[in-house]
């Protein structure tokens, strides 16, 4: 589908801004949004599928707002971030939704999957519950690809409450990271089999991948991450109750998820 717009009223510092150096917000919404943008002065061409063409152009006619001034490519990847046209996946012919990863044939494979895959779509927090098995973790870590991938985000985030559960990460030998490693083994695997082992190396090189106990960090500022923990919630044996890091959700910040 091609949808053509033309910003009015004419104004060439605001369409430089919206812009960017050298179309880099175009290139950016682009790759993102997985359309194809042309302009002419203030007219717009997108080109792609009814939802992202539409999606296309609701943020630029955003951007195209606050561009009184020069946008920041942070500003564009917030944007983009929080805007619902990033959490729209991809659906097979009967439906089913896919994502984008190495594996060709990934896709919700129950009704339950697909609701867990929607739900980590348009939701800042989603918890997963049930038997082992079942494919939590690893659609999970899928999700969290097939954003990277779209650069719907900038970073991906393992992480594992540090909270004493029944074990104690003490007794570990090692640094916090090192102590935490074992419990991310799961996140690992996964990555791995939906990257590709080099990839997954490069992106711990270039920090795209970090690992990140819960409650030991923080991040004032916005950009869009989406953070990963395998045992986010634990049966705790000696109290017989339920154990969260809420201090993990309280420093949750803008653009992630």
């Amino acid at each position: 589908m091609i949808l053509r717009y033309t910003f009015t009223p004419p104004n060439n510092t605001r369409m430089g801004h919206l812009c960017g150096p050298m179309d880099s917000h175009i290139r950016t919404i682009e790759a993102a949004l997985q359309v194809t943008i042309a302009h002419r002065f203030e007219q717009f061409k997108i080109d792609g599928t009814k939802v992202r063409a539409t999606q296309a152009l609701e943020v630029l006619q955003a951007l195209y707002e606050m561009a009184q001034r020069p946008i920041s490519e942070e500003t564009v990847q917030l944007m983009l971030a929080t805007d619902a046209s990033n959490t729209i996946l991809g659906t097979a012919p009967d439906g089913a939704i896919t994502l984008s990863t190495r594996r060709a044939d990934l896709r919700a494979r129950t009704a339950n999957q697909s609701t867990y895959l929607e739900n980590i779509a348009t939701h800042d927090i989603t918890f997963g519950i049930g038997p082992a098995g079942t494919g939590k973790t690893y659609l999970a870590v899928a999700c969290a690809i097939d954003a990277l991938e779209r650069s719907a985000v900038q970073r991906i985030v393992l992480t594992r409450p540090a909270v004493e559960a029944g074990e104690r990460l003490g007794f570990l030998p090692g640094d916090l990271i090192q102590k935490v490693d074992p419990y991310l083994r799961p996140l690992y695997d996964a990555l791995y089999e939906l990257m590709g082992f080099e990839r997954v190396q490069k992106a711990f090189e270039r920090q795209q991948i970090e690992i990140a106990p819960a409650g030991f960090h923080a991040w004032p500022h916005a950009e869009p991450r989406v953070c990963d923990s395998g045992r986010g919630a634990k049966h705790h044996a000696r109290a017989d109750e339920d154990v969260f890091d809420a201090h993990r959700l309280w420093r949750q910040g803008r653009g992630e998820r």
